[in-house]
């Protein structure tokens, strides 16, 4: 049973056919696994010996080449059939974790071993945004917010689930069986996605090589002033969340709140609020897509500046809540942009480019917290990180284009490169023939 066999006929999305079942059932299913799996991996190279320097680097391994790989699975998921690439990234996904579990099982895993392993799971990661494309285009223009909405709330449901698994699961028994029950999941998810039916997908016509695919993906992204403005928006607030989240709020737990409990509290509040912001993005149609959701990005400064303060736990909870729910809505108005505005043959490319630009500085802003807090203090590093999220997002709303970008209810012609529908009807853009 999937999550969409959850909900009533009537609240389904008019699309939520075969490819649509498939795709979410793959989701969640990867969703448990790989959750569970980034728990397991912590621990089974602190079981190996290892100590919190050995864990970034696993961490790292795995992020490296998710960065380094993204624009190529993009480009190559809009040259080949995009079910052949999950496929293909499910299955060396399958073989790399069965590699470490085995490893760990056998209690002869070694650091540059996991190293290795992990780095070979997160390049097949990297061409994700095949499954995003696919996901794309199988839904219809009328109801596709509600179609991601779903979507999303249940890979929210799959994050939050795989996490409580994991950890439950390592309490009871070696992490290595973590570690092979993901390994299951993406055989699973692969599986699934062969059944995908493409037959609605026009044929590609031949390209020029796969560096001209990703220019002309590169041309597609700088030529629409919106969504260049937006990554570039997230790729300092993905950063400066990131940074207080991952390195800053467990310190201050440890140091204020008593403990890693009530950071895991907080943590599953915002699991929460991400489900909450879901279920309202399946009946709510803001009409200036990208006003409403980048109006819903300046909540996400409210855990940094709770950190900050420090509020107590249950205030903390509060703020994670309200943060995940707004990044929902973000989430699924910008997914409905994209669906909207971007051609279905480049949907990969144009999302491989928003997803570099959205994780790129991520690995420099975590190295760079630790001397940040030497140099000015814990509380006003967090400070910073709340304001850089204000400035950048309060800066993103001076461009018209995202004030502007209008929902459209009924199929239109593309609008014209750049230049997204406005929400004034002296704004009529442009229309190619």
């Amino acid at each position: 049973m999937t999550a969409a066999d959850l909900v009533p006929p009537s609240a389904r999305p008019s699309r939520a056919d075969r490819n649509y079942r498939l795709l979410t059932a793959a989701a969640i299913i990867t969703g448990l696994g790989t959750n569970g799996a980034l728990i397991a991996a912590a621990f089974a190279v602190l079981e190996s010996g290892g100590d919190a320097g050995d864990v970034g680097l696993v961490a790292a391994a795995r992020t490296a080449p998710l960065v380094l790989f993204l624009l190529i699975g993009g480009a190559v998921a809009d040259r080949l059939p995009r079910h052949r690439v999950m496929v293909a990234s499910n299955t060396l996904n399958c073989v790399s974790q069965a590699v470490f579990a085995w490893l760990v099982l056998a209690g002869d895993a070694r650091l540059w071993q996991m190293m290795v392993l992990t780095a070979l799971c997160g390049t097949g990661q990297a061409f994700n945004p095949a499954a995003e494309g696919m996901l794309m285009s199988t839904v219809s223009g009328e109801q596709a917010s509600r179609a991601f909405a779903l979507f999303r709330m249940s890979m929210q449901g799959a994050a939050i689930g795989g996490a409580a698994l994991g950890g439950a699961m390592i309490a009871a028994m070696d992490p290595g069986w973590v570690l092979a029950v993901d390994a299951a999941a993406f055989a699973v998810a692969g599986a699934l996605r062969s059944f995908l039916d493409v037959s609605h997908i026009p044929a590609r016509a031949p390209g020029g090589g796969l560096l001209a695919d990703l220019r002309d993906g590169w041309r597609e992204f700088v030529g629409r002033t919106w969504l260049w403005a937006v990554v570039a928006q997230f790729s300092v607030v993905v950063a400066a969340v990131g940074a207080a989240e991952a390195v800053y709020g467990p310190l201050v737990a440890r140091d204020e709140l008593g403990g890693a409990r009530p950071w895991g509290l907080a943590l599953a509040a915002f699991g929460v609020g991400t489900l909450g912001g879901a279920v309202l993005m399946m009946r709510w149609k803001p009409r200036r897509l990208l006003l409403a959701g980048t109006l819903c990005v300046f909540p996400l400064a409210l855990p940094s500046a709770g950190l900050a303060v420090p509020l107590p736990v249950a205030g903390l909870c509060a703020v994670m809540f309200v943060s995940g729910a707004a990044i929902e809505v973000f989430g699924v108005s910008w997914m409905t942009a994209l669906h909207q505005e971007i051609p279905e043959e480049k949907l990969s490319r144009v999302s491989a480019y928003d997803w570099f630009g959205s994780v790129a500085m991520v690995p420099l802003a975590t190295a760079l917290a630790g001397p940040v807090e030497s140099l000015a203090g814990r509380s006003q590093a967090l400070w910073g990180c709340a304001a850089l999220v204000v400035l950048v997002t309060g800066a993103v709303l001076f461009v018209p284009d995202v004030r502007n970008l209008t929902r459209r209810t009924a199929p239109t012609e593309l609008v014209a490169r750049g230049t997204p529908a406005s929400a004034d009807a002296e704004g009529a853009v442009g229309r190619l023939g």
